[in-house]
């Protein structure tokens, strides 16, 4: 055991590796107490201590005095049901590994979490594969958090709160079941990666061009029939991952429209005609209802819209070798597009004229996966 639990320093750091050793609970307990006692009046403190695939079924008790200085802890591939509170008493604790157990119950995490040092120390977490029915409210208050992966869980959904994680940069929810993501999730100035692989997700909200920061997105099955044309506003995206989706494979127009109301087909002679107006001709409403005017993305049309539009769908191409459908909003089904001008035909102008407005996002995607 003293070979096995030998701490390698180097540079002032020192690193307990304890993997894979099935050592009993009281063994552990009694080693990590003569550490910390061995530590309490050394200069050297502990900073990395590994203890995965040792069948514990609870924190060692010892942790909770002794290693204040503790950087990283995994406690992966146990037989974990909660983190108790000794995981509290690691103040300086930046990283922690505890994928791969049985977490996920109300207790799951120690009380206090939110209020505790770790929400200001804790930068990488890892609860993947464990059994989280849905976010723990805690951990949304962990704003110091940079990495967070919950993969392989049972969450049903992602919460608006999740934008709290100001700090975030990458976020890993791949293997739920998830069904939608909420527009929220845009409010992540720093998010880099973006993991919803392997969920049951319909839709991608038009706020994720909200990413700026943004260059990996995996997406790859999930439920998926179109992506927003918003999506070419992520200017650093690099990777975008979309095999094993339902794909439109053909061009599809909402069978559903209902027609402009009065007051937008006046808004919209107004626009279409340049008429002029100034603030003291018409009350406050209808210049606010004036300023929320969306021109329709046919070139050859000219149009605009308000309220009321069409959904269509419109291939856009990638790399010269993917096409993507993007959601398009036009002004009215009579709306002379160049996506519905031809959708039976491969080499159409609708290709054609896709492939010229996606010319400026086409050469920033590195990796496009359809299949």
């Amino acid at each position: 055991m003293e070979e096995a639990g030998a701490v390698v320093a180097t540079a002032g750091e020192a690193e307990l590796n304890w993997s894979r050793l099935s050592v009993s609970a009281e063994t552990l307990e009694s080693e990590l107490e003569a550490r910390g006692e061995e530590r309490r009046g050394s200069r050297e403190a502990l900073l990395r201590l590994l203890l995965p695939h040792n069948r514990l079924v609870s924190l060692p008790r010892a942790l909770g005095s002794g290693f204040q200085h503790l950087q990283l802890l995994d406690v992966s591939g146990n037989a974990l049901t909660a983190l108790g509170s000794e995981l509290l008493a690691l103040t300086g604790l930046r990283t922690l590994l505890a994928r791969n157990n049985r977490l996920g119950g109300s207790g799951a995490l120690p009380k206090g979490l939110a209020e505790s040092p770790l929400r200001h120390s804790l930068q990488v977490l890892n609860l993947s594969g464990n059994c989280f029915q849905e976010v723990p409210a805690s951990l949304l208050e962990l704003r110091a958090l940079q990495t967070l992966s919950l993969g392989g869980n049972q969450l049903q959904s992602i919460p608006a709160e999740i934008e709290n994680l100001q700090s975030l940069e990458c976020l890993y929810l791949g293997g739920n079941f998830i069904k939608e993501i909420p527009p929220e999730l845009a409010n992540l100035p720093s998010l880099t990666y973006l993991v919803l692989c392997d969920n049951k997700i319909q839709s991608v909200p038009p706020q994720l061009s909200q990413l700026h920061s943004l260059r990996s997105l995996s997406l790859h099955n999930n439920l998926l029939t179109y992506l927003p044309r918003e999506i070419l506003n992520l200017i650093h995206l690099e990777e975008l991952s979309l095999r094993g989706n339902p794909l439109v494979v053909r061009f599809v127009r909402d069978l559903t429209y209902d027609p402009p109301t009065l007051l937008e087909l006046a808004a919209r002679t107004i626009k279409i005609r340049n008429i002029s107006y100034t603030p003291y001709d018409l009350p406050g409403n209808l210049l606010r209802y004036l300023s929320l005017a969306s021109n329709c993305p046919n070139p050859k049309c000219g149009g605009v819209y308000f309220d009321c539009c069409v959904r269509q769908i419109k291939f856009v191409d990638f790399c010269g070798k993917y096409r993507l459908p993007l959601m398009h909003y036009l002004c009215s089904p009579e709306c002379s597009s160049p996506c519905s001008s031809a959708s039976h035909s491969s080499t159409s102008q609708s290709e054609s004229d896709s492939e010229d407005e996606a010319s400026v996002a086409a050469h920033r995607m590195q990796k496009v996966l359809l299949g």
